[in-house]
């Protein structure tokens, strides 16, 4: 009997991806998957896209990967603003501010209000940042404008990926992978700008009210890290999970997740991190094993499980 395949953790370009949703499930079922979710940053945007494509014997679950920040103390973020009038004239956060991290969510309420308003604040200041980066991008001699990394994210939310796809369009970088320098727009570079983000506590609560499952991202991913504390702390305040199969992740680092998962109680999942062609990872790369997909299933709200 052939072993069921779990890949939770994939892009299409509804975010930062370079898929449509009907694509990247062309290409899961393709690369033999049973079960993908489909985790674009900060939107659902692709979910029913997806879900109209699917084949018989694919199953997909709905998630989001929800931009967070550390080095706050636990539950706190930047306070809300409301968006201004004319947000090009919105002044930028910049700086080096606190850490940018992820929280995976699975099968929460799309519908939940104070969800919905978080992601949105988050999707509208990723514009405003976006814009102010371009800006700097241009002060250092790059030939890149608002209009092009507007067309090359086309309608989806605008990430630092659209933005190297459009350095390395202009000739200023090689390769988009050769933008994530601190020369150009690296956390701290040259062309940085800061962005809202919720802290991760803050985060876990309003997905778990959400009737959702909570799963914190790739921690030992270079430049996300997370320290064990700061995860302890999380289950505290009802993380149920630690993405521990990752690419970014060794042999160390996965046996250290694993040991700490146990003793925190925590689900242990897995996922290519797939974006297409702009980091060719491979669906189905990293997988998730079936018994933990069931303890994630089974975290669920009743309703948002079946």
């Amino acid at each position: 009997m052939a072993a069921v395949r779990i890949d939770l953790h994939v892009h299409s370009n509804a975010s930062d991806g370079t898929d449509a949703p009907a694509e990247v499930i062309r290409r899961a079922a393709a690369a033999g998957l049973d079960v993908l979710a489909l985790t674009d940053h900060d939107t659902q945007a692709g979910i029913a896209g997806a879900r109209a494509a699917l084949p018989p014997g694919l199953a997909l679950v709905p998630g989001m990967e929800l931009s967070c920040q550390l080095d706050l103390p636990p539950g706190e973020g930047r306070p809300l603003q409301a968006p201004p009038t004319a947000p090009a004239e919105r002044p930028p956060r910049q700086g080096p501010g606190p850490r940018s991290v992820h929280l995976l969510a699975y099968l929460f309420d799309p519908e939940d209000p104070a969800l919905r308003a978080e992601t949105a604040q988050i999707r509208d200041d990723r514009t405003y940042r976006a814009k102010a980066m371009v800006g700097k991008m241009r002060e250092l001699g790059a030939d890149v404008t608002w209009e092009q990394v507007s067309a090359i994210a086309d309608g989806a939310v605008v990430g630092r990926p659209h933005l190297a796809r459009a350095l390395a369009a202009s000739g200023a970088v090689p390769a988009p992978a050769d933008a994530f320098t601190a020369d150009w727009i690296a956390d701290g570079g040259r062309a940085f700008v800061d962005r809202y983000a919720p802290g991760l506590a803050r985060a876990v609560r309003l997905v778990l009210a959400a009737g959702g499952v909570p799963v914190l991202a790739h921690p030992r991913s270079p430049g996300y890290e997370v320290p064990d504390e700061v995860i302890a702390e999380l289950a505290g305040v009802g993380l149920r999970g630690i993405e521990v199969f990752h690419r970014d992740h060794d042999a160390a680092g996965r046996s250290q997740l694993t040991r700490l998962a146990r003793s925190l109680s925590l689900i242990m999942t897995g996922g290519s991190d797939d974006h297409g062609a702009f980091n060719n990872s491979g669906l189905g790369s990293e997988t998730t094993p079936p018994e933990e997909y069931a303890r994630l299933l089974a975290q669920a709200s009743p309703a948002r499980a079946n």
